[in-house]
């Protein structure tokens, strides 16, 4: 089951203080990111991050969940209601995680 595209712009709309997040589609769900970076996904109407051992003392539940089949576990965010949780989750990880690796053009 695909992620309702409503339920995708509430995440973003929750997220938005954290800085310029977007979604794009990949595979029939959502990769989220937060500037150039990668963050976490947003799979059956349920928001997951990558588990960065840094952010789970912010966590209000710690919950690994694989988002899809064959998927490396990542915490299960329950708690979408509130937007500041969200916005420092979201800016936490896009401080921690490294800049995307650029691609060489063939």
């Amino acid at each position: 089951m695909a992620s309702n595209p409503d339920f995708v712009q509430f995440i973003l709309d929750q997220c938005a203080a954290a800085g310029p997040v977007s979604a794009k589609l990949m595979f029939g769900d959502y990769c989220l990111y937060c500037a150039d970076k990668p963050v976490g996904l947003i799979c059956d109407n349920n928001l997951y991050l990558k588990p960065l051992p840094e952010l789970r003392p912010l966590l209000k539940s710690v919950e690994l969940q694989s988002p899809y089949d064959g998927a490396k576990p990542h915490y299960l965010i329950p708690d979408v209601d509130n937007a500041d949780y969200l916005a420092s989750l979201i800016k936490t990880s896009f401080d921690l995680l490294p800049a995307p690796k650029t691609r060489k053009k063939k």
